[in-house]
């Protein structure tokens, strides 16, 4: 066990008060990280603004961002460990999880050199004849990035790279139960060279750390992962200032009756149900043409029941626990009330400590709460349609809207959902929980606003600026 700073302005911070993370699946005290108080949010954030002033070029930024993204790739076994440890994650996803981070390092930083305007023919106006025009993009200055607790690395850098890439300053809060990805992370960036006042990690209590800076009016831009409840808490105090969310979902995904039955079971049992469910777009509601709804639901139970569920640290497990107890028994009430209100449990149902068991729920309504509401567990529902229209209504019935996937080989019905489905994503052929770090990823509705993947974030994280020439 080790305790660990705040990374501010460089330093190795000590504070007055620690908390305490703990590994998820042995609920043993992991280590103890330090709470920031006021004082070191309104530093964190002078320092930022400083920075503004101090030449960092685009090469700059492309050396420090490839340089960390090798040194993630050096460290890999370490940083999937740590995220196993603290998150809970199997260590093969958690391997994953560090790999992508690299990449989403890497297009950050060639995206650093190609950061660019646009020419504006001004010219072509009567009375400016004599003028030329064109955009510039410029950071917009601090940017504050609060990152969510399941997948603490890659989300760290899908905003840390794109901030840093658009030449901004970054303050870094954490999730509170998973922060020590990010810390390493942050000190890797320190390693690469990145200059010690445009990036700090700030651990400890959210509600207080995020008013503090909503308050600092020294902030120029803030980027959410969470729950849409907070996503909206920031909107309200954020006032005129830069916002992006990225926030819940009950992602849907619609086999047609022409799907490849086989594959869309395969892919649904894998994509609902890793990371224990804890994904924006793990599938949740799967939405299968009557016509061959029993073919589906017999092939997704098979591939479901052999997924290994269990300590996360040992390779061949599959599923590992949730990021607490008390999440666990909370979607085990969830699927307590919906059989209570008819809905049969074709497998799964069983918890274990923090460890819930991949759970398919059929003879389900719209109304459920596993339906409507984000469950974010192990816990996927399967229903029937007889019209495709009714299916693309149906999911369209939600207030969220991330992702969606479309099982058909109905090249008419693929493009019908693609206009249709008000999601931020149409996955054709794959699940609602398809995602590469270089696509844009954002959503609609109470899903969000504002997108990711470094190039569309970079623009998130920028000003377009008008010059003209006379």
């Amino acid at each position: 066990m080790k305790r660990h700073g705040l990374i501010l302005n460089g330093r190795d911070e000590k504070t007055e008060a620690y908390m305490a993370v703990y590994q998820k699946f042995t609920g043993d005290l992991l280590s103890e990280v330090a709470v920031a108080e006021s004082q070191h949010i309104e530093e964190a954030v002078t320092v930022s603004r400083a920075a503004q002033k101090d030449t960092f070029s685009p090469y700059q930024r492309y050396e420090v961002l490839k340089r960390t993204s090798e040194l993630l790739r050096e460290h890999v076994d370490q940083l999937a460990e740590i995220i196993t440890d603290e998150v809970g994650k199997p260590i093969t996803e958690a391997k994953t999880e560090v790999e992508r981070a690299a990449m989403t390092l890497e297009l950050s930083a060639e995206e650093a050199k190609r950061i660019q305007g646009e020419m504006v023919p001004v010219e072509a106006s009567p009375g400016a004849e004599e003028r030329r025009a064109f955009t510039l993009r410029v950071p917009v200055g601090v940017v504050v990035a609060i990152t969510p607790f399941n997948v603490p690395l890659n989300l760290a850098c899908h905003k840390i790279g794109p901030a840093l890439a658009a030449g901004n300053a970054v303050i870094v809060k954490p999730a509170e139960v998973t922060p020590l990805s990010t810390l390493y992370l942050g000190h890797l960036l320190l390693e690469a060279g990145l200059p010690k006042n445009r990036l700090h990690v700030l651990t400890g209590h959210g509600p207080d750390i995020g008013d503090w800076l909503l308050k600092n009016e020294g902030v120029d831009m803030f980027t959410f992962t969470g729950s849409p409840r907070v996503g909206e808490l920031i909107t309200q105090k954020a006032g005129l200032r830069k916002v992006a969310l990225e926030l819940g979902n009950n992602s849907a995904t619609i086999v047609h009756h022409d799907a490849d039955i086989e594959e869309a079971a395969k892919l649904v049992a894998a994509r609902s149900f890793n990371s224990a469910g804890q994904v924006c777009i793990s599938v949740q509601r799967v939405l299968v043409h009557k016509s061959v709804y029993a073919q589906f639901l017999e092939r997704v139970k098979t591939h479901t029941e052999a997924l290994i569920v269990g300590d996360p640290r040992e390779p061949a497990t599959q599923v590992g626990p949730m990021i607490a107890e008390k999440e666990a028994q909370r979607v085990e009430e969830w699927v307590k009330e919906a059989v209570s209100e008819g809905a049969t449990i074709e497998t799964g149902g069983k918890r274990e400590g923090t460890l819930f068991w991949p759970t398919i729920l059929t003879n389900v309504k719209d109304s459920m709460k596993v339906c409507k509401d984000e469950v974010f567990g192990p816990v996927v529902t399967i229903d029937t349609y007889s019209e495709g229209t009714d299916a693309i209504e149906r999911v369209n019935r939600s207030v969220y809207g991330l992702q969606a996937g479309v099982f058909s080989n109905d090249l008419a019905f693929c493009l019908q959902a693609a206009e249709q489905l008000e999601v931020g994503g149409v996955i054709i052929n794959d699940t609602s929980a398809f995602r590469v770090d270089a696509m844009p990823y954002g959503g609609v509705k109470r899903s969000g606003s504002g997108k990711e993947g470094p190039r569309f974030a970079i623009e998130e994280m920028t000003h377009e600026r008008l010059v003209v020439l006379r």
